[in-house]
C-alpha cells in the first residue's frame, strides 16, 4: 500500500483513531504520532497474515469475530487495527461503525491518489463465469509491460477486491480486478471504488441466480461494470452472448466486441481442441492476427482469452506479446480444470473450485472431447450451488448430458446434487453407468477400485461441496 500517516488512514476511514487504548501515551507525543507515524504496510483480514507494520481489519465474520484474532496480528507487528469496538491492547486503533465499509472507503482514497499521478489504469472483470482465468491470462500479458497488481485467487467480493486494491503502489502500472457479487448494486460498489478505465464482462449465466433472484436480476447486476463508465473508457462485451451484448445500450463508453461470431472485433477461428489444451487463430482490429497454442485445457477458455487479448489491445500491448504471454499460461487457475495424475495414463481433471450449468456443460464436453481412445470418461460431480428454484431442473439436465455425450461413467457425490443420478436413471439408455454416493470418501473408495489405466476422470463442483479435495487425492494417487 501507499504511506498514509494514521491521521490519513482515520481521515480516509471516516473513523476515530485512539492510540494506544487503555496504555499511557505522553500527550505531548501524541499529535505527532497522529501526523506523522507513516504506514505503508500491506492490508490484511486474517492475522495468520500479518507481519510487521501491516494494517489489520478486524472484520467480524458469520463464523467468527475479527476482533479475537487483533491480540495475535499485534503480537505479529501490525502498526494499527481497524476496529468496531475499541480494544485493550498496546496498538494505535480506528475505531469505525462498520469495518467492511471502511476497509472500501481506504481503498477508494488509495486509488484515487495513485490515479492523481496519471500512471494507473485499471481493468475491472465481471462476468457469471470466466473472471478468475481472464484475470490470471491478463496479468500475464500486462506484466510484460509494466508492474502489475491483480487479484489472488478469486478475491473479487466486498473485502477481497479491496484489499488487492490497496496493494497498489505508486509504481503500479496497472490494476486487473475482479468484481463479483451476490446481490444487485455490489458491483455497482466496486466500480466506483476503483473507476476502471476498461470494463470486460464475460457472459451472463446461471451461477448464483437463486441469490440474484433470476436471471434478470443477473443481468442487471452484472451490467453495473459498464454502466458508470464514461466516454473516454472502454466496455469489452461478448458479442457471442446476447444478454451481454445488450449492455451496449447502458454503456457510454466505447464498445469493444470480443468473440468467435463475425461480429466480434477481437475473435478467435480456427478454434481445435486436444487433450494438451486448444489451437485457434487470434485476430484484432485493425488486421492482424496470429496463431496461438494455448494450453488452457477446454475451448471455453478461448473466449477468456479473446477478453484478455482485447483488454491488452486497448492497452496499446503488441499483438505478438500478447500470443507469448497466453501461450506461456498453463493452468487457468488452482482447481480449476486442473491437470494432474499421469500414472499409467490416467488423467484427472479437478474442476471443482466451482460450477454451474455453463461451466458444467463446458468441462462435461471437454472431457468428452479428449477421451482417450481406448479409456473410458469418468465425471464425479457434485452440487451446483446457489441456483434457488432453478436448482432441480438445472441437475436434471446435466444428469442427461452426460448421458448424451456418453460419459462412459458417472458418480454423483452428496444428496444435493442426487437428481442428476436420478435423472440418468430414467434416461433408460444406462445400465450401471451411473453410481451415487453419499460422501466424497466413497467416492474416493470407488474410484480407487474402478479407475484404470488410460481413464480420464473430472471431478466437478461447487466449492461448498469440497470435491476440490476429492480430486487432490486421486491426482495424487495417480501421479
Amino acid at each position: 500500500m501507499i504511506a498514509l500517516t494514521l491521521a490519513e488512514i482515520a481521515a480516509a476511514m471516516n473513523g476515530t483513531l485512539h492510540l494506544y487504548p487503555g496504555h499511557l501515551v505522553d500527550p505531548s507525543a501524541a499529535d505527532a504520532l497522529t501526523s506523522e507515524s507513516v504506514v505503508n504496510g500491506a492490508v490484511h483480514t486474517d492475522s495468520r497474515e500479518v507481519s510487521a507494520g501491516d494494517i489489520f481489519v478486524a472484520k467480524p465474520g458469520e463464523e467468527t469475530d475479527g476482533h479475537l484474532f487483533a491480540p495475535a496480528a499485534v503480537a505479529s507487528g501490525a502498526a494499527v487495527i481497524i476496529v468496531e469496538r475499541v480494544l485493550d491492547l498496546p496498538v494505535a486503533q480506528v475505531l469505525v461503525p462498520d469495518a467492511v465499509v471502511a476497509l472500501g472507503d481506504l481503498a477508494t482514497t488509495v486509488i484515487a491518489r495513485v490515479r492523481a499521478a496519471g500512471r494507473l489504469k485499471i481493468i475491472g472483470i465481471t462476468g457469471s463465469n470466466g473472471k478468475t482465468t481472464t484475470k490470471n491470462l491478463l496479468r500475464a500479458v500486462l506484466e510484460r509491460v509494466g508492474p502489475t497488481v491483480a487479484a489472488r485467487a478469486s478475491f473479487n467480493n466486498e473485502v477481497g477486491a479491496p484489499l488487492t486494491m490497496l496493494e497498489v503502489t505508486g509504481d503500479t502500472q496497472f490494476l486487473v480486478a475482479e468484481m463479483g457479487a451476490s446481490a444487485e448494486g455490489e458491483i455497482r460498489r466496486l466500480v466506483r471504488m476503483a473507476r476502471p478505465d476498461i470494463g470486460i464482462v464475460l457472459k451472463v449465466g446461471l451461477a448464483h441466480a437463486g441469490g440474484f433472484g433470476g436471471i434478470e436480476a443477473t443481468v442487471r447486476t452484472k451490467s453495473e461494470m459498464v454502466t458508470d463508465l464514461g466516454p473516454d473508457d472502454i466496455a469489452i462485451l461478448n458479442r457471442d452472448d446476447d444478454r451481454v451484448a445488450g449492455m451496449a445500450a447502458v454503456t457510454a463508453a466505447r464498445v469493444v466486441w470480443f468473440g468467435e461470431s463475425d461480429g466480434a472485433t477481437v475473435r478467435a477461428s480456427a478454434v481445435h481442441g486436444s487433450r494438451t489444451g486448444t489451437s485457434f487463430t487470434l485476430h484484432l482490429p485493425g488486421g492482424e492476427s496470429r496463431p496461438v497454442s494455448f494450453r488452457v485445457l477446454g475451448e471455453h477458455h478461448v473466449m477468456n482469452a479473446l477478453a484478455a487479448a482485447a483488454a491488452a489491445d486497448a492497452l496499446g500491448v503488441p499483438i505478438d506479446d500478447i500470443v507469448t504471454a497466453l501461450e506461456s499460461v498453463t493452468v487457468a487457475e488452482r482447481w480449476r480444470m486442473e491437470v494432474m495424475g499421469g500414472r499409467d495414463d490416467i488423467t484427472v481433471i479437478n474442476d471443482a473450485y466451482n460450477a454451474s450449468p455453463d461451466s458444467m456443460t463446458a468441462a462435461l464436453k471437454t472431457l468428452a472431447q479428449i477421451r482417450k481412445s481406448d479409456g473410458r470418461s469418468i465425471a464425479v460431480l457434485g452440487e451446483m450451488s446457489e441456483l434457488g428454484e432453478l436448482s432441480g431442473e438445472e441437475h436434471d439436465r446435466i444428469g442427461l448430458l452426460a448421458v448424451r455425450l456418453n460419459i462412459s461413467q458417472l458418480i454423483v457425490v452428496g444428496r444435493a446434487a442426487r437428481r442428476m443420478h436420478i435423472s440418468t436413471i430414467n434416461e433408460g439408455s444406462w445400465d450401471g453407468e451411473s453410481a451415487y454416493v453419499e460422501t466424497a470418501e466413497e467416492a474416493f473408495d470407488l474410484l480407487r477400485d474402478t479407475v484404470k489405466p488410460g481413464d480420464t476422470v473430472l471431478v466437478k463442483s461447487s466449492n461448498s461441496a469440497g470435491l476440490r479435495f476429492l480430486g487432490d487425492r486421486l491426482g495424487k494417487l495417480y501421479s
